[in-house]
């Protein structure tokens, strides 16, 4: 007996195709905060029709990544100074439990990849790319928080990157940064001493330090 296996139908790979790339687009700083988006133009910029356009936006709304007002308007949120605050709380939380759960397993070939993303962070500071700088930074924290093994609170922490996303480009316009992120050297080192004490603190700092600028 020949069995085939069953095929994805081209509605679900279109609206898989437009959520995943709206997803990274808003994740990374692509778009600022308070941008309106129409199912119109999503269908036309991703060629798509309206179901797989309207799928898309549903489940980024459902993920805190859009926000739906009640006369239908989609727009990336601006977020206010007690949700900023809420967010970077739960950055500190689950990220430093990341990387703290990641410490044992952080072998030479992590800290070297760490390493050169952070060179990569640095050339996108250098050519003040925004959007660069978000991804490569992200990066950075996904590498390691990868081998601590906890998917579940992994997908928590991305969901809270999406969230923050448009406001991390705010943040970026504020900061004006010349060189990498201070405390992932800090990071790097506490990973080469196997200092937990000293991560805990360095991710909590990471995270947490450049979001204050926009609740102060």
């Amino acid at each position: 007996m020949i069995t085939t296996r069953p095929t994805e139908s081209p509605l679900v790979a279109a609206h898989d195709r437009v959520y995943r790339t709206l997803r990274a687009r808003i994740m990374h700083g692509e778009i600022a905060p308070g941008i309106a988006l129409t199912l119109r133009g999503i269908g036309k910029e991703f060629d798509v029709s309206m179901t797989p356009a309207r799928e898309s936006v549903r489940r980024l709304v459902a993920e805190g990544a859009l926000s739906l007002t009640a006369s239908g308007r989609v727009s990336t949120p601006e977020l206010s100074s007690e949700r900023i605050e809420e967010l970077a709380a739960l950055r500190a939380l689950l990220e430093v439990e990341l990387a703290s759960r990641a410490l044992p397993r952080a072998h030479i070939a992590l800290i070297d990849r760490l390493q050169a993303i952070n060179s990569n962070i640095a050339d996108a500071v250098a050519a003040r790319d925004a959007v660069g700088y978000i991804r490569t930074n992200l990066e950075f924290h996904r590498t390691l928080y990868l081998r601590a093994q906890a998917p579940a609170m992994l997908a928590m922490a991305e969901t809270v990157w999406l969230q923050l996303g448009p406001t991390m480009r705010s943040l970026y316009g504020r900061l004006r940064r010349t060189e990498p992120p201070h405390f992932h050297k800090l990071i790097i080192s506490a990973l080469k001493a196997g200092d937990e004490p000293g991560l805990r603190l360095a991710v909590r700092s990471d995270v947490t330090q450049g979001l204050r600028m926009l609740t102060g």
